[in-house]
């Protein structure tokens, strides 16, 4: 009796990224599952980050554990930051001489994924992974050409894998009707940030007393870009004024990370020793900076997801977090988790950054809560997700060729 062959899976993405390494190989361990990942620029090693404004070479694997291709790339300008930049000629026959069972093409924006979603429609089963969301505001003139950019990519689409609440509701606005919605959480390597967490909690107070801040001091982190989008500046604002009414408390602000704003961020801050810069810190010091924090707080104007906070809950942290950070509605439970803040209003963070030092347990409380459900946003939940999505849709497509066929 022949062996039943493995689901061939295609993966399409722009370029090795240290949030989707874990799923990949997560997907490629899933029995009956065969895995290659198409990738359409950089080889292994450095990744030009225009966020950090420099090279960065991640300091944790990108491409163990799964198979995977990189396929020339003909841009001018080669980058995932813009349209143009992943232009890819030879893709979509790299990808029909692997034949294909199921096709997850994450993204759209790019020149070679809409080439992908147009030859294999009605051809191969299409997963779409995006995590955008209708908080992302644009001009009137704007909005209306891409909405109908929009209902074409969907069109092409058999499954969109929605990553959270406000995910899902955009994906309605652009016509994607229930059927083919199927939720994947988006989520982190939580083992690792977990992992060795009484070696990492004590890494972290040594860190914090190089800083100067005390076991006892009330902590706020910010970890990420320092670019305008993620409006660091408003955090500094913020905690200079709730520094003015909390003056019997020892609380600090830790910024980790580097970008456009660094400069301006520390001009603003100097002088004062209750502010600190950590720099870029990479993925290995990670899981040790968020327990440097009592609190993360990600104050940006437009995140659509902020998987920072994921990352802070694998630590045992709780998040404050901007009603425009699209995790907000999934990961924070107000007083519970965390809190999301108004954005635009410098009151509603200073609010909820005075509720955290105005209680001294409350911050390791919401942590502990906030761990207890990173079982449920985890790269192993994901993977299941993905892999039923698939199967079902190659059976639905089993189905219709033996209907036709009779």
């Amino acid at each position: 009796m022949n062996a039943v062959r493995p689901l061939r899976l295609a993966i399409v993405t722009s370029h090795p990224i240290q949030y989707n390494a874990p799923a990949f190989r997560a997907l490629a361990a899933e029995p009956g599952l065969d895995v290659r990942v198409f990738y359409e620029w950089e080889g292994p090693g450095r990744t030009i980050d225009p966020g950090f404004g420099h090279a960065v070479t991640w300091d944790v694997p990108l491409l163990d554990g799964y198979a995977h291709v990189f396929i020339p790339n003909v841009a001018r300008e080669p980058g995932s930051h813009h349209f143009r930049g992943i232009d890819n000629p030879a893709l979509v026959e790299e990808i029909r001489a692997w034949s294909p069972d199921v096709l997850l093409v994450y993204g759209w924006a790019f020149v070679s994924h809409l080439r992908v979603l147009r030859a294999f429609h009605r051809r191969v089963p299409i997963l779409f992974r995006g995590d955008s969301t209708l908080v992302d505001h644009r001009r009137p003139g704007v909005a209306v050409a891409r909405r109908a950019l929009l209902r074409w990519v969907y069109r092409h689409v058999d499954v969109a894998l929605y990553a959270g609440t406000l995910n899902r509701a955009y994906y309605r606005a652009c016509g994607v009707g229930e059927r083919r919605l199927v939720w994947a959480p988006h989520a982190v390597d939580n083992a690792r940030f977990s992992a060795d967490a009484i070696l990492r909690e004590a890494e972290a107070r040594a860190w914090r007393a190089r800083l100067g801040i005390d076991d006892g001091d009330t902590v706020f982190l910010f970890a990420g870009k320092l670019m305008d989008a993620k409006e660091p500046a408003t955090l500094l604002r913020a905690f200079v004024g709730v520094r003015r009414e909390s003056t019997g408390r020892a609380v600090h602000l830790v910024f980790a990370g580097e970008g456009e704003q660094s400069a301006s961020l520390r001009e603003r801050a100097a002088g004062r020793t209750d502010v600190h810069f950590l720099g870029f810190q990479n993925q290995a010091a990670m899981p040790t900076v968020y327990r440097i924090g009592d609190v993360l707080v990600l104050p940006s104007r437009s995140e659509t997801w902020g998987l920072a906070v994921n990352e802070a809950m694998a630590c045992g942290r709780a998040s404050i977090v901007s009603d425009r950070v699209g995790c907000g509605l999934d990961l924070i439970r107000s007083g519970t988790t965390g809190f999301v803040f108004e954005h635009g209003k410098p009151k509603s963070l200073e609010s909820a950054m005075s509720k955290i030092i105005g209680d001294r347990g409350l911050p390791a409380k919401m942590g502990r809560n906030a761990l207890a459900q990173t079982d449920k946003w985890s790269i192993p939940a994901y993977a299941r997700a993905v892999t039923a999505a698939a199967r079902s849709l190659v059976g639905r497509a089993d189905t219709t060729r033996k209907a036709l066929s009779d």
